[in-house]
């Protein structure tokens, strides 16, 4: 069959959508449980968040005719599994994420903010994002030490995975938990409902606490900037595309509010997978790897009907299991924040205090680690950068529309 030019931006699609659902879903399932849904509800998050996400990436794609690609914020995932319970309950967690929403739409509206954001310094921004995947990245551990014979099998996958297909890694240990939980299933006899795998969305009335704000809305939404938003922008800059900031913040905010009340935590700019569809592996010609953009999302949206079914096979998965899929699919981003926030010499102190704040998973009057992480940070700079410039230099720059 003679290659029209489109079938490799097609297949560099399929790619990224399985490679960034399969990776995380897991942590994404973790984080919304662990703030108070249960599991009808976090499957109806997944759903919603796999949805706008693959839209987002498609509008995007099709408007701009760039290879812009959506995906689910995993940070921010791993900032709730962090957190955990808020004031309020998961009403008052779904009020943050409509909250998060708005506040990125306004960043793209508003270049002052956008300009705000970029200017946190690298350093303690990498340090809060390490100090919250601390505690999941111990996933495999911790599931070795509960059921060895169930988790062993992941981690060889993974291994072998890492270093012969180190992209494929995550999924494949997600394929390898997958025939765990399987032959777990099919050992004990335990009863699967067939109209429990049925795709649904379940809509919770918003609430707004200020512990809820401060202490979830707040973080969420800087971790998403900061860990997703300015990376997206500077990958697909390195690959020559200049992404369209204004538009593109507004749709991703809407699409956050949008998927809010059905448990969706927040969509962004993918970092990582985004160099699947902007890179050469997209094919030679340029102009066509939007293509990749648009077949990624339609792969998001096909897995997220499924979300259901995903949610049935975590529920059943023998102990250990999932916690150590989630961790092992953090190592490489916990890995790349610690040396990020370490890489400048004059802050690693800050970054010190950061990341063990953060780790610490204290809250106090209500407002998780992760924010008085951020404060604490900045803080210790301020103090030890007095009578010198405050701000690391933006992560990325950025063009507006």
């Amino acid at each position: 069959m003679r290659d029209t030019g489109v079938v490799r931006p097609i297949t560099a699609g399929v790619m990224t959508g399985l490679v960034g659902f399969t990776s995380a879903f897991v942590v994404v399932l973790a984080g919304l449980t662990a703030v108070g849904a249960d599991a009808g509800q976090a499957s109806s998050g997944l759903l919603a968040v796999s949805v706008t996400m693959g839209l987002a990436s498609i509008l995007l794609a099709v408007w701009t005719r760039l290879p812009v690609v959506i995906a689910w914020s995993t940070p921010g995932a791993a900032l709730l599994a962090s957190t955990g319970g808020v004031q309020g309950g998961w009403p008052a967690a779904v009020g943050a994420f409509l909250v998060v929403g708005a506040l990125i739409v306004v960043t793209g509206l508003v270049p002052q903010l956008g300009a705000l954001i970029a200017r946190i310094p690298t350093s303690v921004a990498q340090a809060m994002l390490a100090g919250v995947l601390f505690q999941l990245c111990l996933g495999p551990i911790t599931g070795l030490a509960e059921d060895p014979w169930a988790v062993v099998p992941v981690v060889i996958v993974w291994l072998a995975a890492l270093r012969m297909a180190p992209r494929w890694a995550s999924p494949l240990a997600f394929v390898a938990a997958a025939v765990v939980i399987g032959i777990d299933i099919a050992r004990s006899g335990a009863h699967v409902d067939a109209a429990s795998l049925a795709p649904h969305a379940e809509v919770t009335a918003p609430t707004f606490t200020v512990a809820a704000l401060v202490g979830l809305a707040v973080p969420l939404y800087l971790v998403t900037m900061a860990s997703q938003n300015v990376p997206g922008v500077a990958i697909m800059k390195s690959f020559g595309f200049t992404v369209p900031w204004r538009r593109t913040m507004v749709v991703t905010g809407i699409g956050t509010a949008a998927g809010a009340c059905a448990g969706g935590h927040a969509i962004n700019l993918a970092a990582i997978t985004a160099a699947l569809a902007a890179g050469p592996e997209a094919g030679e010609e340029r102009s066509k790897r939007w293509i990749a953009s648009v077949t990624s999302g339609a792969v998001v949206i096909v897995l997220g009907v499924a979300s259901a079914a995903f949610v049935t096979m975590v529920v059943l998965a023998p102990a250990g299991v999932i916690a150590a899929v989630a961790g092992l699919a953090l190592l490489a981003t916990f890995a790349a924040s610690i040396k990020a926030a370490v890489d400048v010499p004059g802050d690693q102190i800050p970054a010190a205090v950061t990341f063990v704040t953060a780790a610490s998973g204290v809250a106090i009057l209500g407002v998780s680690a992760a924010f008085w992480a951020l404060v604490a940070g900045i803080v210790v700079r301020a103090v030890l950068h007095w009578r010198r410039p405050l701000m690391a230099t933006p992560v990325a720059a950025r063009e507006d529309d």
